[in-house]
């Protein structure tokens, strides 16, 4: 299983065009063959900043997912709309359970 955390600050004029891109990414995203989960959300302290945590069954499923024409929009909007260098940590993860 792979998770990866996804982390960008848009400039402020930029903000709601991309948060209009990201929408557009969530649904096909998660109709993706071996995507688990995925969800973007807007960081509480941060008007402008968003935050994806995407969870896949293996790096063919990332692939997948990262070849949607969505997520192409998407990456063609951050150089021109971003404000500092995105955050990305990938975490490969050997076990999980439910959390009780």
């Amino acid at each position: 299983m792979i998770v990866l955390r996804f982390k960008v600050k848009c400039q402020p004029e930029k903000t709601e065009q991309v948060m209009a891109a990201l929408r557009e990414v969530i649904a096909p995203a998660r109709g993706v063959e071996g995507v688990i989960s995925f969800d973007i959300a807007r960081d509480l302290s941060d008007p402008n900043a968003f935050i994806a945590t995407e969870v896949f069954e293996d790096e063919a499923a990332r692939e997948r997912q990262e070849s949607l024409p969505q997520v192409g929009r998407v990456m063609g909007l951050l150089p021109d709309s971003i404000s500092s260098p995105p955050e990305a940590t990938l975490y490969h993860v050997s076990r999980s359970e439910a959390a009780m």
